[in-house]
């Protein structure tokens, strides 16, 4: 029996050494080994002049962040409006909007003639994206940045480039790469720029020779206003209006994007009319936020476009509006009393 015991426990020991370890125990490769990262430098030093060595050496301290592949296969913008709209549109943002707004009237006001831009699409902006400044991410940007190019094929091209002006980005502001904080896709500071919005766009609002998006709210401002100039927005002219839909004609213009296409007079022949007046030669998308009990319908016009440049999706452009919108009401409402 002795034997017997000692020889079944000898081939359990022996299966065990051959099982398949646990994905969970099995330690993430690093990416310097990898052809793709290889040819990634050459071209980094090829281009740019950048040390081969020090690229090296940094991507040997870069891991892959599985969490952020699954992060950017379920994004908010998944949810229906009723519920994404709720993500934003609370009362403490409100509340958080009106003291962002109060404690750097000053330099709202500047961008807004400067840019053009209204005060409270400035504050809504930065309410969105960070809470006014204070949640600007928690993940490493070059992780963020590097897995995404190259562990995320279908926009593996996008954040490649993401990657290469982060890298020029850090050089010419003289960050440590490795510093850097911010959204699961590579977003950074209070306005969350990506690394290409942040060379193209930031500006130094108050002249004080930097161009910081990570703690200087004069040039958070600034940079924001100036991003929503550059992309085409108007002065004074209007966002979004509510329409009134009649029969089905209208569902074709659905399929038609959010750049605006179709002018009022014409959107009247789908049975799209808005609740607002317009000009009957302004340009306006029809878009569909789907409610709690159906559907709601609006018109994008050019300043609505200009916001979806920031992010593209209608839902967020809808929810900066209207978080634009009550905090200026409200903001509007306590100077009168």
């Amino acid at each position: 029996m002795r034997a017997r015991s000692i020889k079944l426990l000898l081939t359990v020991l022996m299966l065990g050494m051959h099982a398949p370890v646990p994905a969970a125990t099995i330690p993430a490769p690093g990416y310097i080994q990898r052809q793709t990262m290889k040819d990634f430098i050459d071209e980094m030093v090829r281009k740019h002049d950048f040390s081969s060595v020090d690229l090296v050496a940094l991507f040997s301290k870069v891991r892959p962040r599985p969490e952020i592949i699954r992060a950017m296969n379920n994004p908010a913008e998944a949810k229906p409006w009723h519920q994404y709209r709720r993500i934003f549109l609370t009362e403490s943002r409100i509340r958080g909007g009106l003291e962002f707004w109060r404690k750097h009237a000053a330099t709202l006001t500047r961008a807004e003639r400067v840019y053009g831009v209204p005060p409270e699409y400035i504050v809504a902006i930065i309410g969105v994206e960070t809470r006014y400044g204070r949640y600007t991410g928690r993940y490493p940007v070059i992780e963020a940045l590097t897995t995404l190019a190259f562990d995320y094929p279908k926009r593996s091209r996008f954040f490649r480039r993401e990657l290469e002006q982060y890298l020029l980005l850090t050089r010419e502001e003289k960050i440590d790469p490795l510093s850097l904080k911010g959204s699961y896709a590579g977003a950074m500071g209070g306005p969350q720029f990506i690394a290409s919005s942040y060379r193209r766009y930031a500006v130094d609002f108050d002249n004080d020779g930097r161009r910081d998006l990570l703690g200087n709210y004069a040039d958070m401002i600034g940079s924001v206003a100036n991003y929503f100039r550059t992309h085409g927005w108007r002065r004074d002219a209007p966002v979004t209006v509510r329409a009134n839909i009649t029969g089905t004609r209208f569902r074709s213009l659905l399929t038609m994007g959010i750049r605006p296409h179709t002018s009022i007079w014409r959107l009247r022949r789908y049975g799209v009319i808005p609740r607002t007046p317009l000009p009957a030669d302004a340009v306006a998308a029809l878009i569909e936020l789907k409610t709690a009990n159906g559907h709601e319908y609006w018109l994008g016009l050019n300043n609505f476009y200009v916001i979806t440049r920031y992010n593209h999706s209608p839902l967020y452009a809808m929810a900066v509006h209207q978080l634009a919108r009550e905090i200026a009401r409200r903001y509007r409402q306590q100077a009168r009393q």
